[in-house]
């Protein structure tokens, strides 16, 4: 179980390049559950639950993003964790 919950907002060319395949592969990698899913206006929003000095790394690696990314602006806005959440995935 983790102590920080990060609601995350990434703008720039974060669509159709494999963004949220990267999100989940890291967000695995360092035990944060919670979602990364395209949203209309072209950015990703990424919900992160987990330790707090695991988020804050997932964060940074969100904010270099995939090769074919390129990330103009990270968005966070942090809470406490819901624990609804069963692993990572790519909505």
């Amino acid at each position: 179980m983790g102590d920080a919950r990060a609601h995350i907002f990434i703008s720039g060319l974060v669509q159709g390049v494999g963004y949220r395949y990267f999100a989940m592969r890291k967000a695995n990698a360092y035990g944060i559950s919670g979602f990364a899913k395209n949203l209309i206006d072209g950015r990703v929003e990424v919900v992160a639950e987990g330790s707090r000095s695991m988020v804050d790394q997932f964060i940074s690696d969100l904010k270099a993003g995939p090769m074919a990314a390129h990330v103009t602006d990270v968005r966070i806005e942090w809470d406490n964790p819901t624990y609804e959440f069963k692993g990572f995935q790519g909505l």
